[in-house]
């Protein structure tokens, strides 16, 4: 019992000792942006209630079941997200791998002996006087032994160890972050890509309305070529018109096509008829309260920002442990057993036994071999830094951009509006001016074609509007919660 108590003291003593960590004291590296995100001028100016936008669920935010049906079905079934999330097991299981280290690894052992002494001519198994001088003997001898205890285990006095550690740790705090970029992302392509293909919808159906325009126009000319009060160049221009809107339709189809296949490679199965968009719709997709004016410390808790400063705490951890191999390595084999000639006796008082055995190294010439290891860990240190300086930069100009977009695009929006109207109605006199043989053809034509072009930018500019809320929101670090309390008041 003793022995025991003498056995367990020596461990507590050791892993007393172990408190000392070479890694450089951390502090987050700041001043890479200004304080507060673009604000004024052509920036749109910051609601009174404006909310966390992380804590907006992607449920509450798309508004379309269409569309928050098919961004369910691509968090079951992306395969690039099941490739991040395999990557946080991987991440887990080698951070405890390198965690296991700080602890010995206890191990017990049995083991029996059987041994046979054989006596040559005059040697007795004794040996004592009197033994007879032509004669041979054999003796057996049985060892039974059992013991538990550990083996070369490293006392991390200079936290050697608990660094590599920590830096495993911190890596696998950095893939958590990976996948949740990962998903935030996918949110987000999912999105644009569905409304992409709602905005392609739109565009098909607006040059299949116009092409019933433009055939019934080269009806009319043909007619009056016919009978002689129309010109062939009337009837070449009308068709021109006719011929462009189908070769949009043409390629129109071909895009929407290529859109589905998209949608599907994003939602990791094919997308069912029933949830695929029609076109943008008077509703639209998605909220229009996001906030803006808030102070750039929101974008410190986008997953990205937090994988690149993971990243560097682990770099910092493992200039701790380049340093502590300067320093003397000291491991401990120690054994608690029990030894006896007899099985019947092997836990028997007076049969126990340890043995402790602590040894160190210290390498004397490794030709540069640990200051190269340190330097290089010095130089991933401040590579890790400028990482996590850039990841903020391109966080801030992201937001910044998706801001200075918002702050025009409903004046881009009002503006087409009032232009496409102005076109049809152009569109639609210029027609009865022809008809009553007051303008000419050219006029008409013009008129029309102008008429189907400010349609089509209308549709893409509501499709840029519709991008902008999208990428405003992922930007801001939306799309982690499935349903949240927080309704965004609307502006």
């Amino acid at each position: 019992m003793n022995m025991t108590k003498s056995f367990l003291s020596l461990l507590l003593g050791t892993a007393m000792l172990a408190g000392c960590n070479l890694a450089p004291k951390y502090e987050r590296p700041g001043g890479a942006v200004p304080a507060t995100l673009p604000q004024g001028g052509i920036y749109p100016t910051a609601p009174t209630d404006a909310v966390d936008v992380s804590r907006i669920g992607w449920r509450d935010f798309f508004l379309d079941q269409r569309l928050q049906q098919v961004i369910e079905t691509g968090l079951a079934n992306n395969r690039d997200l099941r490739i991040a999330a395999g990557n946080v097991l991987q991440a887990r299981a080698q951070y405890r791998v390198q965690r296991a280290d700080l602890l010995p690894t206890v191990s017990a052992n049995g083991t029996a002996t059987y041994t046979n002494n054989i006596f040559g001519a005059g040697q007795a198994a004794g040996g004592g006087v009197g033994a007879n001088p032509g004669a041979s003997s054999s003796q057996d001898i049985e060892i039974y032994q059992a013991s538990v205890g550990l083996s070369a285990f490293e006392l991390d006095l200079f936290g050697r160890v608990r660094n590599l550690s920590r830096a495993a740790q911190e890596q696998y705090f950095a893939t958590e972050e990976a996948q949740r970029s990962a998903r935030i992302s996918l949110i987000a392509e999912i999105a644009n890509a569905w409304l992409t293909m709602a905005s392609d919808q739109e565009q098909l159906r607006l040059s299949r309305e116009t092409l019933g325009a433009f055939e019934e126009t080269l009806r009319l000319t043909r007619e009056q070529f016919r009978v002689g009060i129309g010109s062939e160049l009337e009837v070449r221009q009308a068709e021109t018109n006719y011929q462009g809107a189908l070769s949009d339709i043409a390629a129109l189809e071909t895009t929407i096509a290529r859109d589905q296949n998209a949608l599907n490679l994003l939602a990791g199965t094919t997308v069912p008829q029933e949830q695929l968009p029609t076109g943008l719709g008077a509703q639209p997709a998605s909220r229009d309260a996001l906030p803006s004016g808030i102070s750039s410390e929101v974008l410190l808790r986008r997953p990205d920002v937090l994988q690149a400063e993971h990243q560097l705490i682990a770099e910092n951890a493992n200039i701790g442990a380049a340093r502590a191999a300067f320093f003397p390595t000291i491991s401990l084999t120690a054994t608690l057993g029990t030894l006896s000639t007899a099985l019947s006796g092997l836990f028997k008082d007076g049969t126990y036994n340890y043995n402790v055995a602590p040894s160190g190294a210290l390498p004397l010439f490794d030709f540069g071999r640990r200051k190269g290891n340190l330097d290089y860990a010095k130089a991933s240190q401040q590579v890790a830094v400028a990482t996590y300086e850039r990841a903020i930069q391109t966080a801030f100009r992201e937001v910044a951009d998706a801001l200075a977009q918002r702050g025009r695009i409903g004046d881009q929006i009002r503006a087409q509006s009032t232009r496409a109207e102005a076109a049809r109605v152009a569109a639609r006199l210029s027609d009865a001016r022809f008809r009553a043989g007051i303008d000419s053809f050219l006029t008409t034509l013009d008129a029309q074609r102008t008429a189907y072009a400010a349609e089509q930018q209308l549709v893409t500019t509501r499709l840029t509007q519709a991008g902008n809320l999208v990428e405003l929101y992922r930007s801001l670090g939306g799309g982690l919660e499935e349903r949240t309390t927080v309704t965004p008041s609307p502006q």
